[in-house]
């Protein structure tokens, strides 16, 4: 039975690559009636912060990985096993494939004559019996990764210095804290970003060392941005949170992830996660970098949200709307709102008209609606909305003979008064909107603009 983990480190926001990875983790899980192993990295005491961990397991139960479900396991702590850390830093002590040193930094510089150059294993036959760790690295030959995604990677041996596995105030470093962890936990696959491919050969050689086999690996793209820099938390929107607290839909998120660096094969893009999840092979995932492009990403969630029945869709919009608001006149237009919006944060603003004393002033909107002619538009279309039947098809058809007469199309004729009516150049359909708002305030709205422009 497959037991993939996940094993992040709380850093305060929670990147959209390490969703990617979640995910990617998450389908092998399911697909195969495995395990998803979550672990927090938390030896680093300035990351270890509740909060922190608590958003991580708040952003995976988000997109569908959490408790729930039969194929999650965790959360574990890595600060838990330091033991076992420590017995394995012994093991090797004891086997000669590991050795203690106290040389610093300067020193090495000062042997080597240069600051770039690795450790030249100076300590490694002096038989200290304190210091830092070292393992001892095969001196030639080649340490091969058998990559799911990368195919067969070699790395020279000789190019590999020895590398430091505990600090010499004797707390082991991540790379032996990881794979002793990955061993305790059973962990028989690894599915993380292309990043830590270089850290695998080290991982490896101290797997084999301490008597196991090593998993089966798999190194996946980096994420880019629109400039092909790899995506930044100092630059760029990363945070999975940022984007659930604007309205996007998990489902949505969870399909886009899903297609950073892999594709089902066909021309589909819109999958849910029942179909997806059977489908994904790590042997498909592209090499390549993956553009993160939040304009597809907006779009797929346009799709998601008008696919919504409607009663969902109105529950969805519920954190967005203020409670003081009827939700019934809400009611009549949110079918509506649902075919033009593409996130449910914009929700607030196509429907704000209906609930405020007066519309949001929005003065580019403003300016770019009321050119010359303006008044004469919004004087003939109020006085006929005093006697006109109340409907959408007799507003449009009112406003209609209001633009005829003046040599204008409805297009031209309707800005000033959607202006006057919402506050904004853009928004629902407006006969529609006046409908519903009302005879007397979409009366009151207009002359408040009247009075303005004279």
């Amino acid at each position: 039975m497959t037991r993939v983990r996940f094993a992040p480190s709380p850093t305060g926001m929670f990147h959209v690559g390490g969703a990617r990875s979640a995910l990617f983790n998450w389908a092998l899980a399911e697909q195969s009636g495995g395990t998803f192993v979550l672990r927090i990295e938390d030896t680093d005491a300035a990351r270890n912060r509740p909060e922190w961990t608590e958003g991580i397991i708040s952003a995976l139960a988000w997109i569908g990985i959490n408790g729930d479900s039969p194929h999650f396991e965790g959360p574990y702590f890595q600060s838990a096993y330091e033991q076992q850390h420590r017995e394995a830093a012994a093991k090797l002590l004891k086997d000669g494939r590991a050795y203690h040193c106290t040389c610093t930094r300067d020193e090495v510089k000062a042997r080597t004559g240069s600051e770039h150059q690795g450790y030249d294993g100076f300590c490694r036959d002096r038989g200290l019996a304190e210091g830092a760790v070292r393992f001892r690295t095969p001196d030639d030959g080649v340490t091969v990764v058998e990559d799911k995604v990368r195919g067969r990677v070699e790395f020279p041996n000789s190019a590999m210095e020895d590398f430091v596995i505990v600090r010499g105030d004797g707390s082991p470093l991540f790379v032996l804290a990881n794979v002793v962890d990955d061993m305790e936990m059973r962990i028989d696959r690894v599915v993380r970003a292309e990043e830590h491919l270089s850290n695998t050969p080290k991982q490896q050689l101290l797997w084999e060392a301490l008597g196991a086999e090593p998993p089966q690996w798999a190194h996946v793209p980096v994420i880019v941005n629109e400039k092909r820099q790899k995506l930044s938390k100092r630059r760029d929107k990363v945070a999975l949170e940022s984007y659930r607290d604007e309205g996007y839909l998990a489902e949505a998120m969870v399909n886009y992830l899903m297609l950073l660096g892999w594709s089902p094969g066909d021309d589909r893009e819109i999958l849910p996660w029942s179909e997806m999840m059977p489908l994904f092979r790590l042997e498909d995932v592209n090499q390549s970098p993956a553009f993160f492009d939040e304009k597809k990403l907006r779009a797929f969630n346009g799709e998601y949200i008008r696919a919504l029945p409607l009663d969902i869709f109105v529950a969805r919009c519920e954190p967005w709307l203020d409670p003081s608001w009827d939700r019934g006149v809400f009611g009549r237009v949110a079918e509506l709102a649902q075919t033009r919006i593409a996130v449910l944060s914009e929700i607030t603003a196509n429907v704000d008209f209906l609930f405020l004393e007066e519309p949001a002033f929005d003065q580019a909107s403003w300016d770019k609606a009321m050119k010359p002619g303006a008044a004469e538009i919004i004087s003939g279309y109020a006085e006929r909305l005093e006697t006109v039947s109340w409907d959408a098809e007799s507003l449009k058809a009112a406003l209609e003979e209001v633009g005829a007469e003046r040599g204008l199309k409805l297009g031209k004729a309707q800005a000033p008064v959607r202006v006057s009516i919402t506050g904004r150049t853009v928004g629902l359909p407006l006969f529609e909107s006046i409908e519903v708002l009302g005879r007397a305030r979409s009366l009151d709205r207009l002359r408040t603009t009247l009075t303005k422009l004279t």
